[in-house]
């Protein structure tokens, strides 16, 4: 989306920075400036000046600056458009949308406007809950039973849901609003129609998103009932690969300690910010992805993971790694701390004290030796087949970490794990990448016609030195089978240049079209489709995650606007091939392109449930529950196959 910068500078001269800044830092007049603590790093004396007058902050301490809209992408994390918006929303101004059809422009504004409508919704029902909390003994017992002060309460929102089936109906008298529905608060019967709660007789974490607005919840019971754990489901405003719980309170408390610490609940966040470690995020029930990762990196260089020691930690871990192995440039610090098996963070700094805990966070295991360990479980290296089965878990690893000092490192070091010189082990991989991938167990060099002779060897007869006169010198007559049939030489011909070929559409690429055409088709797929989309190979993976990101932000659009979104994005190379030719044509009835979709990622799933089989075959012998799981799979496999269309 390309603004006017004629339109920036009216925006910039309507707001006021000191407005905008005093939301989040609190200033005082001094002389002619306003002056506050930097809310980029930590200081006790403030040093963190306002201009009225030049419209711009500056810190003298760690020397950020800047306008109105450079704060709210420091401060708050927003992208650029997304500061424009938010402020031209404050002031009544709207951003313009030339490149935009009048559909576009009115789908997009009542996307916006349906998000205000609903955080608005979550909100109410948030305060509500909190005035709940204090009337609830019980939930209060719950809260100081765990170490939570009413500070940290407060900080955090925290509430409570009574019990009963309809309590929000007295926070909402027009209970049966479809907006409740959407919002997630409340669940509509398929059968008969009835509604009820969401949540009941819960504590209340609500979530929100980097400017502070609520966008869903998340309760855990107060006894053993189950679920323990109860989120919000996926909302036009919420969606759990994307947010992270406790990071608008984290905020500030990552810039000053200098990193994000991620975790895997939202007692593990209240707690350990209760116990000094106010830096903490987690996951909202959800593997950590690498949206995840892009957005702490927003805030911070560093990011340390800290996961229960137990073997369900160790699987957080490995998905962890995965989503970080993107954004793990020479500049930034990814690392994963991994606590005794009986503890998880909240405990164990219960049991050994915060400096402890800070101790281990120091030592905690850095990516590159993660990584390392990842590739090489379950291999014996002490034999060749143990280290190319090494080297072959470690190459999808390492190809994901971008190109830099990291990446050429961990290549020596992997290389030297599988006796293989770096420069053997590159080009083995380049040549594997390059190679077109044929039927298993194919030879790649296979001749492309059954009857003739291995290259390099004479046929029956021929004279010695002739094989290598011609590229096909011989052919065997008789029947296709070769039964009665001799070898005979065929005339000399030159060698005929190959014919330019189309490339064979892969489902990626296809679904890639179909979404690109019809982008409001992504609101519809499940959380597990979003996630076999956005962890397709490259550059496949990064085209969805950039769509998806898209279309939270702006609502679905036209290919003509997203191809201009496009421009110097690594994906529009890929992007605009998809979409030339007459094969990227995808016009025809919305239903039946909806099923082809859904055909295409049933496809897609059976393959990646396929790999993760044979990886749990493999593990059998180790792992005692590999088999039981696989038994799922096979079972996902089945309802997969029976319903969903073979896809191209």
């Amino acid at each position: 989306m390309s603004i006017p910068q004629s339109f920036i500078q009216e925006l910039l001269a309507r707001v006021d920075v000191v407005d905008i800044v005093g939301r989040y830092v609190q200033l005082k007049k001094s002389g002619a400036n306003f002056m506050g603590l930097c809310p980029f790093h930590g200081e006790k004396s403030p040093s963190f000046s306002v201009s009225p007058s030049k419209q711009f902050y500056h810190c003298f301490g760690c020397g950020k600056n800047g306008n109105a809209i450079g704060f709210l992408m420091d401060h708050a994390g927003m992208g650029f458009v997304e500061a424009v918006q938010d402020l031209a929303q404050q002031t009544g101004m709207q951003v313009p949308q030339d490149d935009q059809s009048p559909q576009d422009r009115e789908r997009a504004a009542a996307q916006r406007q349906k998000q205000a409508t609903l955080t608005d919704v979550l909100e109410k029902a948030g305060e509500a809950w909190r005035k709940h909390l204090r009337d609830s003994p019980r939930a209060i017992q719950y809260f100081k039973g765990r170490g939570v002060s009413g500070q940290i309460a407060s900080r955090y929102g925290l509430g409570y849901a009574p019990e009963g089936w309809r309590g929000l109906a007295s926070v909402f008298p027009e209970y049966d609003s479809p907006l409740l529905e959407e919002s997630g608060l409340v669940i509509v019967n398929a059968e008969d129609g009835k509604r009820y709660d969401r949540f009941r007789d819960r504590v209340m974490f609500p979530i929100r998103n980097v400017k502070g607005e609520c966008i869903g919840f998340g309760g855990r019971v107060l006894g053993d009932d189950k679920p323990k754990y109860l989120n919000s489901p996926e909302t036009p405003v919420f969606h759990k690969g994307r947010e992270l719980y406790g990071l608008f309170e984290a905020r500030q408390a990552i810039r000053e300690m200098g990193y994000a610490l991620v975790t895997e609940g939202y007692m593990d966040v209240v707690a350990l910010a209760q116990l000094g470690f106010a830096n903490a995020v987690a996951t909202l029930g959800t593997a950590c992805t690498p949206d995840h990762v892009h957005k702490l990196f927003r805030f911070t260089e560093q990011v340390v993971f800290s996961f229960d020691g137990d073997a369900a930690g160790r699987r957080a871990a490995r998905k962890a790694l995965d989503g970080a192995l993107p954004y793990a440039s020479d500049t930034r610090s990814v690392k994963f701390l991994f606590l005794p098996s009986e503890h998880d963070p909240d405990s164990f700094i219960r049991a050994h004290g915060p400096e402890a805990f800070a101790r281990h966070v120091g030592e905690a295991m850095p990516l590159s030796r993660f990584l390392l360990d990842a590739a090489r479980e379950g291999c014996d290296l002490g034999q060749a087949e143990g280290r190319a089965h090494m080297l072959s878990n470690a190459r999808p690893l390492w190809s994901a970490l971008p190109d830099g000092a990291l990446r050429r490192q961990l290549l020596a070091e992997l290389g030297e794990l599988g006796q293989l010189p770096a420069t053997e082990l590159a080009s083995l991989w380049a040549q594997d990448g390059a190679r077109h991938p044929g039927p298993a167990g194919a030879a790649h060099n296979a001749p492309p016609f059954g009857d003739e002779p291995p290259w390099g060897q004479e046929p029956p007869g021929s004279w010695p030195g002739d094989t290598a006169q011609t590229t096909r010198p011989w052919r065997k007559s008789g029947d296709w089978n070769g039964k009665g049939g001799r070898w005979r030489r065929e005339e000399q011909r030159p060698a005929q240049p190959p014919l330019p070929r189309t490339p064979v559409a892969g489902r990626a690429d296809h679904a890639a079209r179909l979404l690109l055409s019809h982008m409001q088709f992504l609101e519809e797929l499940s959380h597990e489709d979003h996630g076999l989309l956005r962890e397709q190979p490259a550059p496949h993976g990064a085209l969805f995650v950039w769509l998806e990101g898209q279309l939270h932000e702006h609502g679905p659009q036209s290919w003509a606007v997203l191809r201009e979104a496009l421009a110097g994005h690594d994906s529009q190379a890929l992007a605009e091939r998809l979409m030339s030719g007459s094969h990227a044509q995808t016009e025809g009835d919305e239903a039946e392109l909806r099923a082809e979709l859904r055909g295409l990622l049933n496809r897609m799933l059976i393959d990646a449930l396929k790999q993760e089989q044979n990886a749990l075959i493999a593990a059998a012998a180790q792992d005692p529950t590999a088999l039981q799981r696989y038994r799922q799979l096979q079972e996902r496999r089945r309802i997969l196959e029976s319903h969903g269309q073979p896809g191209s």
